[in-house]
């Protein structure tokens, strides 16, 4: 797995917040979130994990990253996934002073004025998640279908897993550093949406304290989506091997 980390100095700053983002072909969006992050979490650090983006979006994230101290980017040499980079960003993060590890798109399908109240949260939780599916959350611009896929997706392991959360799939969440420390990130093998069941069902698994806090997903406007039908597929066999492997203590 190659990659290189850029940023103005070798060290950041002491900071407890980094939010991880991951990228591929965000040019059109990149700038622009990078701006409502830090309007939201001034004091944060953002760690840019791009996947080796034809558009130029790393190089983009590095001309940012000499201009802001704040900004730290990782450049991963071919496009694995959206688990593989999450994966090297928290080790990266992990690396790093900081406390609260923040996952989000880089789409504005996940809204930056969210953080805040996602950190607050794990003021008493080990990890905040930003659910679509529960009282006050909802989702603004997909069809009927994709409403469909999503909510079933989740509730086919929510009920396969036996845990008590409503929005498995997303990645807008926050992590306290230690509940990420007790995973084996080394062991985790999906990709896709089901990379997001998969962390959180170990967290779950650990004892994690896990908070669901309402957001408003909206649909990218900009960019093209990464789902695809492969990614959607991977989830139902690999949910029942996630439960298979906890029954028999091998997960």
């Amino acid at each position: 797995m190659g990659s290189a980390v850029s940023s103005r100095h070798a060290e950041v700053g002491l900071t407890q917040d980094v939010v991880l983002l991951p990228t591929y072909n965000e040019r059109e969006n990149f700038e622009d979130i990078v701006a409502a992050i830090f309007a939201a979490l001034p004091d944060a650090h953002v760690l840019v994990v791009d996947d080796n983006s034809p558009d130029g979006t790393g190089q983009l994230a590095d001309a940012l990253a000499a201009r802001d101290d704040r900004v730290r980017v990782v450049h991963r040499q071919t496009k694995e996934g959206l688990g593989r980079a999450l994966v090297h960003g928290f080790t990266v993060a992990l690396a790093g002073p900081y406390q609260r590890i923040f996952t989000m798109d880089a789409d504005f399908s996940h809204d930056p004025k969210y953080l805040p109240e996602l950190r607050k949260d794990t003021e008493s939780a080990d990890v905040a998640v930003g659910a679509r599916y529960v009282r006050g959350g909802g989702v603004v611009g997909w069809g009927p279908m994709r409403q469909i896929v999503s909510r079933g997706g989740n509730f086919y392991a929510r009920t396969v897993l036996g845990v008590p959360y409503h929005d498995l799939t997303g990645n807008y969440r926050c992590w306290r550093r230690a509940t990420l420390e007790r995973i084996a990130l080394d062991t985790l093998r999906s990709d896709g949406y089901v990379f997001q069941i998969e962390v959180l069902y170990r967290a779950f698994r650990s004892g994690a304290r896990v908070r669901e806090v309402p957001i408003l997903f909206r649909d990218r406007t900009r960019g093209k989506s990464k789902m695809t039908r492969r990614i959607v597929m991977e989830a139902w066999p690999r949910v029942l091997e996630l439960r298979w492997r906890a029954l028999t203590g091998r997960l």
